[in-house]
């Protein structure tokens, strides 16, 4: 990134007026100290690394469920355990970490969920047992569950607020690089070298990215007083219920339900096994879909970003959108007589793609209806929701295959595969009829706070300690026009 790009992206030092007594007409501005750009780059880069490096541990899974199948001598149901454990424990502890993250910051937690998950890497690489692969599993997840809203935290103390949305989505789809990591390179490397070897490359890499951590990363510059101070537990304890009561952070945890979970499935555990034993590509050529899908995130996410900047009002109609093209594209290759052409199975994976940045929308609710001393929380709440139905989805598809399979077949057939996948859609309806309800209600409630306004609804905008809230520009943080009610949904 050139310099020039790096101050367009994160702006220097804020001004702001003296307030002993007021500034009379002409007299100076003082200026709060903020970080540079460099350093505040520095950071969030290596932060991003360790939430890349989550998600290569996340996907390393799915791209070797075939392989752990005869590995561990087991059935589709059963491998599903593995990604439901994995996932269960994401999902359990988003809550807890996010208390966590108020209380402790970022930096403590992203060096714990690293640790936890070369752990879980070094388990899994030696283990012949059911129940220690299970367990590497539930390490691996609980190291992640530590890792992105980490990282989110480190965006909201380190950049100005209207930056927000497109750092949220740039955090998300460069994360995304850790899928290729694992679709292509450690597939390869499986391959050649064997299991053991493979998943001791994996925790090796993750070593390397804790250390990154420890060495760069920090939790705030300090631009003002009481950044670091850890509050209390009880503190603590009331924002999260207040983050809970906030309508429009249930609308986050519906958005990151209804948009997130078909295409984390299909990454996660089943895209692989649906292609190659499904649709009967060969492994590479899974692999280079898989490759291509995470592709198409890193390029749909600045769009989505630039999008939910410039109309901010119609955040959850995106939403919308993004889910039924994917209802849509699944309902065509769920119909389609026999094997999906290839141009089909792209166009599959490349609308699912979508699906991770329209979960991050999610979170910019989180950060837009929540002040910066709460986000940890209402981050946790949030990302409940995509993995809460990714684990219902999972395990729905490994028992559907096992029902649907004939007795004494090697592999699910192809109409064993569309049944399962079919399970999606009543997690699409339920999904989509709670981003509306929540919509109305944060309308709503914003209506009630503020009924001066004329737009439709909104939310408070939050800004870290320091900033001012229009972003030092005279607009409002997060980008666009519609001031602040314009932004609620």
């Amino acid at each position: 990134m050139s310099e020039r790009a790096a101050d367009q992206l994160f702006p220097g030092p804020v001004r702001r007026p003296r307030r002993h007594g007021g500034r009379r007409p002409g007299a100076p501005v003082s200026v709060v100290p903020a970080p540079t750009v460099r350093r505040a780059t520095v950071v969030w880069a290596v932060a991003v690394t360790a939430y890349l490096a989550a998600v290569f541990h996340r996907s390393s899974l799915g791209v070797t469920g075939v392989e752990a199948t005869h590995r561990f001598a087991i059935n589709a149901s059963a491998l599903a355990v593995f990604s439901v454990a994995q996932l269960a424990v994401y999902a359990a502890m988003q809550i807890p970490v996010g208390v966590l993250l108020d209380r402790y910051g970022s930096r403590r937690l992203l060096l714990a969920g690293g640790a936890l998950m070369v752990t879980g890497q070094l388990c899994f690489a030696v283990a012949t047992d059911v129940r220690l692969a299970v367990a590497a599993r539930v390490l691996v997840g609980l190291g992640d569950a530590m890792t992105f809203i980490s990282v989110l935290r480190i965006v909201a103390f380190w950049f100005p607020g209207r930056r927000n949305p497109l750092l949220v989505q740039l955090t998300g789809t460069v994360g995304q690089l850790g899928a290729i990591l694992a679709a292509v390179p450690l597939v390869a490397l499986l391959h050649r070298a064997g299991w053991t070897p493979a998943f001791l490359v994996a925790a090796g890499l993750g070593a390397t990215t804790v250390l990154l951590v420890l060495v760069a990363v920090r939790d705030a510059p300090h631009v003002g007083p009481g950044v670091a101070v850890t509050p209390a537990l009880s503190t603590v304890r009331r924002e999260l219920a207040a983050a809970w009561a906030q309508p429009g952070t249930r609308l986050g945890l519906w958005t990151h339900f209804v948009a997130q979970f078909s295409g984390a499935v299909f990454a996660l555990l089943w895209g692989y096994p649906f292609l190659v034993q499904g649709q009967g590509l060969p492994p590479t050529a899974a692999a280079s879909l898989l490759s291509l899908m995470t592709v198409g995130t890193l390029l749909a996410g600045p769009v989505v970003a630039h999008l939910c900047a410039r109309h901010p009002v119609h955040r959850s109609a995106l939403v919308l959108v993004v889910t039924g093209a994917s209802a849509g594209v699944w309902a065509v290759v769920l119909a389609w007589p026999g094997r999906s052409p290839h141009w089909l199975l792209v166009a599959l994976v490349l609308v699912l793609a979508l699906g991770g940045p329209g979960a991050v929308i999610g979170f910019d609710y989180a950060r837009t209806f929540n002040p910066v001393h709460r986000i940890g929380s209402a981050t946790g709440i949030v990302n409940v929701g995509g993995f809460v139905a990714s684990i219902v989805l999972v395990l729905a598809i490994g028992v559907v295959l096992d029902l649907t399979t004939p007795a004494g077949a090697s592999a699910p057939p192809l109409s064993a595969f569309r049944w399962a996948f079919a399970v999606q859609y009543l997690l699409w309806a339920l999904g989509a009829v709670q981003v509306l309800r929540y919509r109305n209600a944060a309308r709503r409630g914003a209506r009630a706070a503020d009924p001066g306004r004329s737009a439709t609804a909104g939310a408070a905008v939050c800004v870290p300690p320091g900033e001012r809230p229009d972003g030092g520009g005279g607009r409002p943080a997060g980008g666009g026009s519609d001031g602040p009610m314009g932004r609620a949904a």
